[in-house]
């Protein structure tokens, strides 16, 4: 169940003043541009020291443990390191240029989706977070294609996540670089050509490809909140009746 409100966000931040982009009913949380990462590093002086499981602090009414603390904090850094390398990769990947197809005359369609010129594709770039999340980014001539796995982490998970996007690749036309079908062994794909980077901002579409990252997980943990709240009054109630 898709909780919160859902208000018109308009996607034409993407386009130069010139263009005009439709609106789509989402969440605001999730698909506002961001401002880009900053990417520098933490000077030594400025970092926390590492907490040890055993302290506690003790706060008058409770005691804080602080070995939950520390699991946080090493979950913000990895994800933090996760979404950088994504960015520098799409900063350095996204170079497209016009080229049109070797095989039919008059014809320019992304060589990722067609594969009819091997020579004009390039390695493909994975990165991995863990065994559950990882991004893969694969790069040709005149279009990039980015696939994403979702971290999953139960059958709850697995069925929230399998609908939400469903729910978003319905409205591929109207984010307009998202792919209707993804990329086999992958939960969600975006498809950026040429085509894009001209009447887009480069910088701005990075953004908007690490911001849908980092803000998927949120919206999937909120979801399962949601779900496991109801569910639990629901219960409440039906076990009322035998009490």
């Amino acid at each position: 169940m898709l909780t919160g409100t859902w208000q018109p966000v308009r996607i034409n931040s993407l386009l130069p003043d010139s263009h005009f982009a439709s609106s789509v009913y989402l969440r605001p949380s999730l698909f506002q541009i961001a401002s880009p990462l900053h990417s520098t590093s933490v000077p030594p002086s400025s970092r926390s020291p590492r907490l040890n499981w055993s302290e506690q602090i003790d706060t008058g009414s409770s005691v804080v443990n602080l070995l939950s603390i520390s699991k946080d904090s090493t979950m913000a850094n990895t994800i933090r390191l996760y979404l950088t390398c994504i960015r520098n990769t799409l900063e350095a990947a996204m170079c497209l240029q016009n080229f049109p197809c070797q095989e039919v005359e008059r014809h320019n369609k992304p060589e990722v989706e067609l594969n009819t010129s091997p020579e004009l594709i390039m390695n493909p770039d994975l990165i991995c977070r863990n065994e559950a999340e990882k991004c893969l980014i694969e790069t040709p001539i005149n279009s990039i294609r980015i696939s994403m796995k979702v971290k999953q982490a139960d059958e709850l998970e697995n069925i929230l996540a399998k609908k939400f996007l469903r729910f978003l690749s319905m409205r591929a036309e109207a984010f307009q670089v998202l792919r209707r079908k993804p990329v086999q062994g992958y939960d969600i794909s975006f498809l950026i050509t040429n085509y894009h980077c001209e009447e887009m901002h480069k910088h701005k579409l990075i953004d908007f490809i690490v911001q849908f990252m980092e803000d998927i997980d949120k919206e999937i943990s909120e979801l399962k909140l949601s779900v496991n709240t109801r569910g639990r009054l629901v219960a409440t109630e039906f076990l009322k009746q035998f009490i």
